[in-house]
């Protein structure tokens, strides 16, 4: 049986993007059983990216479980987290905290096997409602290739590098120290191109 779209639940679906993107309206991302779920991942799987605004209950305990339903969680080594709840990765980047990370990457690729993707929950906003976090359709990236081009690039694998990765925080004073676990339990791995 095909799972309910999420336009049979009543919530309103948009998308945002030509390659890319929806935004949800109407679901309760703080309640969300099987029915719910399932039009969740089916709306993900169409649109790759999915937004949902105005979450105000959505807590640590709401987020771990509805990222539980995708299967399982992983922690990251490099960044603080929310107490009790070591899979919320904590991210704050402003004028004196700015990010270190400035291009384009997929999360945790120096992990064996790299997570679906990643929850993010904006509890402080800049003015104008958005953040500047981009988001990137690779597989329209990769079927936008010439034929022969996309030939080429079957069976090719990459290094993806914890260290490389993360080398803006490596280089700060007392980086090394800090991430001296980080780098030990994630030596690099391959994946496909």
């Amino acid at each position: 049986l095909k799972p309910p779209s999420a336009h049979a639940l009543g919530w309103r679906v948009t998308p945002v993007a030509h390659a890319l993107g929806a935004e949800i309206e109407g679901a309760d991302l703080s309640h969300i059983g099987a029915t719910e779920f399932a039009a969740v991942r089916e709306a993900l799987l169409q649109y790759e990216v999915i937004f949902f605004r105005d979450q105000a209950s959505f807590d640590p305990a709401a987020h771990r479980a509805l990222a539980q339903l995708f299967g399982g969680v992983q922690t990251h080594p490099a960044y603080a987290t929310v107490e009790g709840f070591p899979e919320i990765t904590i991210l704050e980047n402003d004028r004196e905290r700015p990010s270190l990370i400035e291009k384009w990457h997929t999360d945790m690729t120096f992990r064996p096997r790299p997570p679906l993707g990643s929850i993010l929950h904006g509890i402080v906003i800049p003015d104008g409602g958005r953040g500047d976090t981009e988001f990137l359709s690779m597989s329209a990236a990769f079927e936008a290739l010439e034929p022969s081009l996309r030939r080429r690039l079957a069976g090719l694998e990459a290094e993806h590098s914890f260290e490389h990765g993360f080398k803006e925080s490596l280089s700060q004073p007392g980086g090394r120290q800090r991430l001296a676990q980080a780098l030990a339990d994630n030596p690099p791995v391959t994946h496909p191109v």
